[in-house]
C-alpha cells in the first residue's frame, strides 16, 4: 500500500504542502479496492485485526458522532469504542472532527458506520497518513526504494524467540505487501488505458473551436471564453486551490441550441460545473456530469447544433485529438487507389493524417483484392477476370450508381447518421430515468479504445483500411466484391473490427443497408453481424442508427436478409440504450412475427421451409437479448409472443431451443409469464430439456424452473413430469458453475413442497449431492445449496439423524460463516435455523463456535440476513449457555437495532431472539440500555400474533429483573 500510494496514485501539490490525492478514476479506483481490503479484514483476518497499531492513524473527519450507535461510548461530541488497548485506552476516539483508530478491526467497523461516506474518510486518512504502514507497524517497516530488507529482519526474529505479536506482525506485513501488489496491478491497467489532458492540449482545442465559432448559422458555437484572463507558469487558469484537484481551466461555452455551459477542463477529462454562483462571481466547482475525454466529446453530447455544423468544417474532429506526444504526422498516399482526394477531403483526411504510419502503398494488399468464392453467397456471378476489369473502370472512371447515390451523399457530408444520434439521445433521457429494468449493464460502461501508432499493427489493419475506400464510392459490382474480400478477413480479431471502425467503415456499412440493392445489403449484414460481436463497436453501430435500419429490414421479403437483420440485433441489443431503441421503433412486434413459423413440425422440409425455421430461429435470438428489459418482456406478450414461444419449445433442436428457453427464463422473472407458462404446458417441455446434451440450455430450462416454481401448481408439474431425477442427477455430474447454481436454484424451490423433498431423499440422494455442494468454491452455488437444504431439512423424516450422517458436513456448514457474500452467509443461517432444531446438531455446532460467528455478522444493515441471522441466534439460545455467549460476543446490541428496520419479517425474528436472549439478567440490561423496551411496546399491540407473544415476553422478563432488583436493594 505504500509503494502504491508513493509510486502509482496521483497527487497534487500547489506550492508548499503535503499535497491531496487527485480525484481521478484512478485514484478512485484504488481508494475502493483498499476499503474493500479493510473492510472485510476483521472477518477474514479476526486475530490480526485485534492487534493495537504502533501509532494510531490519525485524520480530519467528515463524519458526525451521531452515526456511531452500538459498541461505541458517546459523550457530548465524543466517540469512544467499547474495545480498549491494554493500557485502557480507546482502540477509535473522535474528537470533534480529528479521529485516531488504532486497528483494522476499529478501520472496519468505521467503514461500516460511514456507509456513502466511505470513500471521503478513505481519502482524508490517506492524505494525513502518506505512509501508514509505519503508523501500524513502525518505522522498520517504511516504504523504501531498492531492496527491502524488513521482511527477513521479522523472519530472523521470529525464528529467535517466539513472541505472538511478531509473528502477528509478519502476518500483516504479508497482507500488505499482498494489497501492494494488486493495487499495482491495477494501477497499470488503468494508467495503460488513460489518456490524461494538459494545459497545452486544452489550450489548442479551445483556440481550434474558437476559431470556428460565431453568430454566423454555420458556426460551430456562439461563443467560447475563459472565466480567467490570468494564466500561470504552468498554462493553468484556475486558482492554485483547484490545481491541486488536477483542475486546469474553467469555461463559458454558449451553443446555438442549448443554455450556456459552465465546464471544468481537469487533467482527468472536461465536464460540467455548477456555473457561477448568484451575485458573486465564484464558481461552484462540483462536478455535475460524466467525464469526458475532450472538450469536442463533451459538447458533441450536448449539442446537436454543434456536431452538425462540425461536419461542415474543414477540419474532422470525430476522432482522437492530437496530443503532444503524436506532433509527427504523415500524410497517407491516396493515388495507388484512384481516387482523387476532392472526394475523401471532408470524412477522411485527417484520419489517416493522425495514423502515424508509412505511406500504404508499400502494404501488399493484391491478394485480399482479388474476388473471393464468397461472391455466392451474395448471389453474384461472374469470373475473376470480370471482376477485375470491374475494378480497373472504377478506379478510372469512378461512376456512382443511382442505388449507391444516397450512400455516397451521406458519407461525403460527415455522416449525418452521427447528427441524428445525437439529437436521439438527447429525446431519450426523459425515458431512461424511468425505465424499470431488471436487466445488467453488459457492457453500457466499457472503455472506449482506439489503436495507439502502428508498431504492433499488422498487415491486415492497413488492407482492411484500403478496402473501406473501395466501399465509399462506385459500383455495385466493386462494392460487394470489397464486402466479400472483407469477409476473407478473421472478422473475430479485434484489430479487424477497429480497423473498420476507425477509418469510418461502420457508417458505410450502414448506409449501404439504406440502398436498394439486396447483394450490397446482405454483404454489409454479414460483416455487421461478425464485428458485432465486439462492445465498442454494438454502440456505435447503435450511436450511427444502424438498429432502426435493421428493424425496417425485418419486414423485407427477403429471407436472407430477415435472418442476418436478427441476428445482427441479437448481437447489438446487449445493452439497455439498444434495446430501448429496438422497442422504440417496433423491433418486438416484428421480431415476434418472425416466430410463426408453420413449417416447425416438418419432418423433412424444403430449402424454403428451413428457411423459415432458420428465421424462427433468429428471431428467437434477438428476443433473447431484448428479453433482459422488463418493458421489452411486457411487449412480447403484448405482441401475442408467449404462444409462439410455446410451440418453438416443441422442436427437436438445440440451436432452436437454446434461444427460446434463453427468453422464457428471462422472462419469467414476471408473475404473468410464470403464468402463461404453466397454462400453456410448457414445464413438460423445460423438464424434457434438462435431459439434453447442451450444457446450456440444461442451464436455461433449470433456470426458468427456478423462477416458475414458486407455485406449488407448478412444482407438482415437475415431480409429475420427472424433473426431480434429472434435476438430482445433474448436482453430481457437472462441474458447469453457473449450471450447479441454477438446479441448485430449481431443487430449492420444488423442495418446498413436502411430496419433492420426499422423492428426492428416499430415492434420488439429493440432500447428499446438496451437502457436497457447499465445498463449491462458487458463492451462487454455495448460496443455492444452503437455500436448497432448508426445505429438505424441514419437510424430511429424521432429519436430525441424517445431517448428522454427512462426515464433516456441520462443521462445513458453520464455516460457511466466514464467507464476504451476504446471499451465502443468509442462506447458511437459513440453514443453521433448521439445522439447530435437533438438540444433538445445536450441541455439535455449538462446539464448532457458532455462537461468536453469528455475533461477528451482527453489525449488518441487510435486511434479508438480519432476518435470518435473527432465526438462527433465536434457535441457537435454545442450548446450554448460548444466550451468555451471544451476551459476552456482543451480539445483542446490533440486534435491538433490527426492530428499526422496516421489513416486519425482521421484526418477528428479532423479537423471538431477543425474548430467548432475555433469560440471562446481563442480556436484559444490555437491552434496555439500548431502548428495547420502547422499540418492543409499540409490537406488543401488533396483529402478528408471533410478534405479538415474543415483544410481551422480552418486556416482561426485562420487567420482572427490574423488579427483582428494586425488592433486593430496597427489600
Amino acid at each position: 500500500m505504500g509503494v502504491t500510494l508513493t509510486r502509482a496514485a496521483q497527487w497534487t501539490s500547489a506550492g508548499s504542502g503535503p499535497g491531496t490525492l487527485e480525484i481521478t478514476p484512478l485514484n478512485e479506483s484504488l481508494l475502493n479496492e483498499i476499503i474493500k481490503f479493510t473492510e472485510g479484514f476483521h472477518y477474514r483476518h479476526p486475530q490480526e485485526a485485534a492487534f493495537v497499531f504502533r501509532e494510531p492513524l490519525e485524520w480530519k473527519t467528515r463524519l458526525d458522532y451521531s452515526v456511531f450507535e452500538s459498541g461505541y461510548e458517546i459523550s457530548g461530541t465524543t466517540v469512544q469504542s467499547e474495545d480498549k488497548d491494554k493500557d485502557g485506552q480507546p482502540l477509535l476516539l473522535l474528537t470533534a472532527s480529528t479521529i485516531r483508530v488504532c486497528s483494522f478491526g476499529e478501520l472496519s467497523r468505521l467503514l461500516s458506520v460511514a456507509t456513502e461516506k466511505k470513500l471521503k474518510e478513505a481519502q482524508a486518512c490517506l492524505e494525513a497518513n502518506r505512509d501508514p504502514i509505519v503508523k501500524i507497524l513502525g518505522p522498520g517497516y517504511g516504504t523504501v526504494e531498492g531492496e527491502d530488507m524488513s521482511m527477513l529482519r521479522l523472519l530472523e526474529k521470529v525464528k529467535k524467540d517466539d513472541d505472538p505479536e511478531t509473528e502477528i506482525k509478519m502476518k500483516i506485513s504479508l497482507l500488505l505487501q499482498q494489497l501492494d501488489m494488486q493495487l499495482l496491478n491495477s494501477s497499470l491497467k488503468h494508467i495503460s488505458r488513460e489518456v490524461r489532458l494538459t494545459p497545452t492540449s486544452v489550450k489548442n482545442e479551445v483556440d481550434l473551436l474558437k476559431h470556428f465559432s460565431g453568430k454566423g448559422e454555420d458556426t460551430v458555437l456562439e461563443s467560447l471564453e475563459y472565466t480567467s484572463d490570468y494564466e500561470f507558469s504552468n498554462g493553468c487558469r484556475a486558482p492554485p486551490w483547484r490545481q491541486v484537484h488536477g483542475e486546469i481551466c474553467y469555461l463559458i461555452v454558449k451553443p446555438h441550441d442549448t443554455n450556456p455551459l459552465f465546464i471544468t477542463c481537469s487533467t482527468a477529462g472536461v465536464f460540467l460545473n455548477g456555473g457561477r454562483e448568484k451575485e458573486k462571481d465564484d464558481i461552484e466547482y462540483e462536478r455535475k456530469s460524466d467525464i469526458y475525454k475532450d472538450l469536442v466529446t463533451f459538447l458533441r453530447e450536448r449539442s446537436p447544433k454543434f456536431l452538425e455544423n462540425m461536419a461542415k468544417q474543414e477540419y474532422t474532429f470525430f476522432e482522437e485529438p492530437v496530443h503532444e506526444k503524436q506532433q509527427h504526422l504523415e500524410i497517407v498516399d491516396t493515388e495507388d487507389s484512384g481516387q482523387s482526394q476532392k472526394f475523401y477531403d471532408c470524412s477522411e483526411k485527417n484520419v489517416f493524417e493522425k495514423m502515424k504510419s508509412p505511406p500504404v502503398k508499400g502494404k501488399p494488399i493484391d491478394k485480399k483484392l482479388e474476388p473471393s468464392l464468397k461472391w455466392k453467397d451474395t448471389g453474384l456471378a461472374g469470373s475473376q477476370d470480370a471482376a477485375k476489369k470491374d475494378i480497373k473502370e472504377e478506379k478510372e472512371v469512378r461512376p456512382i450508381s443511382h442505388e449507391l447515390k444516397k450512400k455516397a451523399s451521406i458519407i461525403s457530408s460527415g455522416s449525418v447518421k452521427a447528427q441524428s444520434a445525437a439529437k436521439r439521445k438527447v429525446s431519450e433521457k426523459s425515458e431512461e430515468a424511468s425505465e424499470s429494468s431488471s436487466e445488467s449493464e453488459e457492457d453500457e460502461e466499457q472503455p472506449e479504445r482506439h489503436q495507439e501508432g502502428n508498431t504492433d499493427l499488422p498487415s491486415e489493419y492497413w488492407q482492411i483500411q484500403k478496402l473501406v475506400k473501395y466501399l465509399k464510392g462506385g459500383n455495385q459490382t466493386a462494392t460487394v466484391i470489397a464486402l466479400c474480400s472483407m469477409r476473407d478477413f478473421n472478422l473475430a480479431q479485434e484489430t479487424c473490427q477497429l480497423a473498420i471502425r476507425d477509418v469510418g467503415g461502420l457508417e458505410v456499412l450502414i448506409n449501404l443497408l439504406d440502398t436498394e440493392d439486396v447483394k450490397c445489403k446482405i454483404g454489409s449484414l454479414k460483416i455487421l453481424k461478425e464485428i458485432s460481436q465486439n462492445s465498442q463497436i454494438r454502440r456505435t453501430i447503435a450511436d450511427l442508427g444502424g438498429l432502426q435500419i435493421m428493424v425496417k429490414i425485418l419486414d423485407s421479403p427477403d429471407k436472407d436478409l430477415k435472418c442476418l437483420a436478427a441476428e445482427t440485433i441479437a448481437n447489438v441489443a446487449k445493452f439497455k440504450r439498444a434495446r430501448r431503441t429496438v422497442r422504440q421503433h417496433g423491433g418486438i412486434t416484428r421480431l415476434v412475427g418472425l416466430l410463426d413459423c408453420v413449417s416447425m413440425g416438418l419432418a423433412n422440409p424444403t430449402p424454403s421451409q428451413a428457411k423459415d425455421i432458420e428465421i424462427a430461429r433468429c428471431g428467437a435470438l434477438a428476443l433473447w437479448s431484448c428479453s433482459k428489459s422488463t418493458k421489452n418482456k411486457e411487449a412480447i406478450r403484448k405482441a401475442g409472443g408467449i404462444p409462439l414461444l410455446a410451440q418453438l419449445l416443441k422442436s427437436p433442436h438445440v440451436s432452436m431451443l437454446t434461444p427460446v428457453v434463453g427468453t422464457l427464463q428471462e422472462c419469467a422473472s414476471e408473475p404473468s409469464y410464470r403464468l402463461a407458462i404453466k397454462t400453456e404446458r410448457m414445464i413438460e417441455n423445460l423438464v424434457k430439456n434438462l435431459s439434453s446434451e447442451n450444457q446450456e440450455l440444461q442451464m436455461h430450462c433449470a433456470s426458468a424452473i427456478f423462477k416458475c416454481a414458486e407455485d406449488e401448481e407448478t412444482r407438482d408439474l415437475v415431480r409429475q413430469h420427472g424433473g426431480l431425477q434429472p434435476l438430482a442427477t445433474l448436482l453430481s455430474n457437472s462441474e458447469n458453475k453457473e449450471l450447479l447454481a441454477a438446479v441448485t436454484g430449481a431443487i430449492w424451490k420444488c423442495a418446498i413442497s413436502r411430496e419433492n423433498v420426499t422423492k428426492i431423499i428416499d430415492r434420488l440422494d439429493g440432500v447428499r449431492l446438496l451437502w457436497s455442494l457447499l465445498k463449491n468454491p462458487h458463492p451462487d452455488v454455495q448460496a443455492s445449496a444452503a437455500w436448497a437444504i432448508c426445505p429438505c431439512i424441514e419437510n424430511a423424516k429424521d432429519a436430525g439423524e441424517m445431517v448428522r450422517s454427512f462426515v464433516g458436513g456441520l462443521e462445513l456448514i458453520v464455516n460457511l460463516l466466514k464467507s464476504e457474500h451476504k446471499e451465502v452467509l443468509a442462506s447458511v443461517c437459513a440453514a443453521i435455523t433448521n439445522i439447530a432444531k435437533d438438540e444433538e446438531n445445536l450441541a455439535v455446532i455449538t462446539d464448532h463456535g457458532v455462537v461468536p460467528l453469528l455475533s461477528r455478522l451482527a453489525n449488518t444493515n441487510n435486511d434479508k440476513l438480519r432476518r435470518h441471522l435473527a432465526e438462527a441466534v433465536s434457535r441457537c439460545c435454545m442450548w446450554g449457555s448460548n444466550r451468555i455467549a451471544f451476551g459476552e460476543t456482543k451480539a445483542v446490541a446490533p440486534l435491538v437495532h433490527y426492530l428499526k428496520s422496516d421489513d416486519t419479517a425482521v421484526h418477528r425474528a428479532t423479537a423471538q431472539a431477543l425474548y430467548q436472549l432475555s433469560e440471562d439478567p446481563n442480556n436484559c440490561i444490555t437491552m434496555h440500555e439500548n431502548g428495547v423496551v420502547k422499540l418492543l411496546l409499540g409490537m406488543v399491540g401488533s396483529t402478528d400474533e408471533i410478534l405479538q407473544e415474543a415483544a410481551a415476553g422480552c418486556i416482561a422478563n426485562i420487567r420482572r429483573l427490574a423488579l427483582a432488583t428494586e425488592k433486593a436493594k430496597y427489600g
